[in-house]
């Protein structure tokens, strides 16, 4: 529950290559880099409730560690996953519903901030994100 909390994006490491590896084209991708994404995170026991909201849309997310479940990207790509606790870590291993390739996701806490990194077809980013 140490992830409990409201985070603000503060800054980003390789975003732009990253979504430009997903296929995000560049007028999504520089829109994306100054979203002022927050991300509000609810943990009760295996259970947790996720609201992001940014400049461009507000999502709410409740998912159940180790249960798959759908879900849909900022720019609208459909994936399917589940997300695990290894350690500290929150880990994410989603797949694309439109060319079945894999986006892994973690999270954890680093030095007091939320450190969200990507990993898809060898290009890596972070989003660190400072508790609000």
């Amino acid at each position: 529950m140490a992830f409990n909390g409201t985070w603000k994006v503060d800054r980003n490491d390789n975003y732009d290559k990253f979504m430009e590896q997903m296929g995000v084209n560049v007028m999504k991708r520089k829109l994306a880099e100054h979203d002022n994404l927050k991300i509000t995170i609810e943990q009760t026991g295996d259970k947790f409730h996720i609201k992001e909201s940014s400049t461009f849309r507000t999502k709410d997310i409740d998912f159940t560690l180790g249960v798959a479940f759908d879900y849909s990207l900022a720019d609208g790509t459909e994936v399917s996953g589940t997300w695990v606790m290894e350690g500290d870590v929150l880990k994410g291993i989603f797949t694309r519903k439109d060319n079945s390739k894999v986006l892994t996701t973690t999270r954890a806490l680093v030095g007091g901030e939320l450190v969200q990194s990507y990993n898809y077809e060898g290009v890596d980013a972070k989003r660190i994100f400072k508790k609000q």
